[in-house]
């Protein structure tokens, strides 16, 4: 049985990847945000993943807005990165697990949720920076399984929709017959709002309120529209979804071992924990 040793939750913002290829871990402007990352790896050293399960949002290399599925699960071999016209460096590809990708589409689609499956599938900045913070090396030694949701063309799902698939993937996780060992990553956000009169926008105090409740009242984002979670956490904002998945992916309580807030990123503000079960 599978194994599920926790879960990573973290910002995606692409300027990370011009200060990773610039050297700039130790600028004072990015230090803050670099230094957060080394008990994350300490953590995943310890705890040797075999599986990395990514919870993120496509930003066009897949799905435009003419073509936007609610939530869809890759099932390739292999995934590359590309250059999405930030200039972010090209990284050495990602194993897949076809195999694991297939259980858990069925899984999932035996609780009723609609996927899309991607057997050829390419990954932008929301899956590769995470990726890189992690493992700095560039030297994956995890497979992953790339799990894409719309927080970008009306309508999105509800945070009480992305609880319920959240819920339903860490079931299906549990329920696979290998022995892997399991770490699912979320990443987006936290409060930005990069267009419009807004255009700036974060939201400190409700960024800090959500990352204390995935660990005191993790479904308490549920509460809110997503029009509320948009007011209070910027258009872009929204991302919050994929960190909301990962959480309601480990069941029952869970113990923070790291965790890190710094405003702001290329006016994002970057949030960063670490959960594992409670013992």
């Amino acid at each position: 049985m599978a194994r599920m040793l926790g879960t990573v939750m973290t910002s995606h913002v692409p300027a990370i990847g011009g200060a990773i290829a610039k050297g700039l871990q130790q600028d004072p402007y990015w230090k803050p945000f670099f230094d957060g990352f080394p008990p994350v790896r300490d953590w995943l050293a310890k705890q040797r993943p075999d599986v990395v399960v990514l919870v993120y949002n496509d930003h066009g290399l897949n799905f435009f807005l003419d073509k936007m599925p609610t939530f869809a699960v890759g099932a390739a071999p292999e995934y590359r990165n590309a250059d999405e016209g930030w200039g972010i460096p090209t990284l050495p590809p990602f194993r897949g697990d076809p195999a694991l990708s297939w259980h858990l589409i069925e899984s999932l689609v035996g609780d009723e949720f609609d996927l899309v499956t991607c057997q050829e599938m390419v990954v932008d900045h929301a899956f590769t920076l995470p990726m890189a913070l992690c493992w700095p090396d560039l030297k994956w030694p995890v497979r992953v399984v790339p799990v894409c949701v719309n927080t970008v063309q009306a309508p999105l799902p509800s945070a009480a929709r992305c609880w319920k698939f959240g819920q339903a993937l860490g079931r299906a996780i549990a329920s696979w017959s290998g022995d892997e060992r399991i770490v699912v990553m979320g990443t987006g956000g936290l409060s930005h709002q990069l267009d419009g009169t807004r255009a700036g926008f974060i939201n400190k105090d409700f960024d800090l309120r959500f990352m204390e409740s995935m660990v005191a009242d993790p479904d308490w984002a549920t509460k809110f529209s997503t029009t509320e979670i948009v007011e209070q956490a910027g258009t872009q904002g929204v991302e919050l979804l994929n960190w909301l998945i990962a959480r309601a992916a480990l069941p029952g309580k869970a113990r923070r071992v790291h965790a890190n807030y710094h405003i702001p990123i290329s006016n994002t503000a970057s949030g960063l924990m670490v959960l594992e079960p409670a013992r």
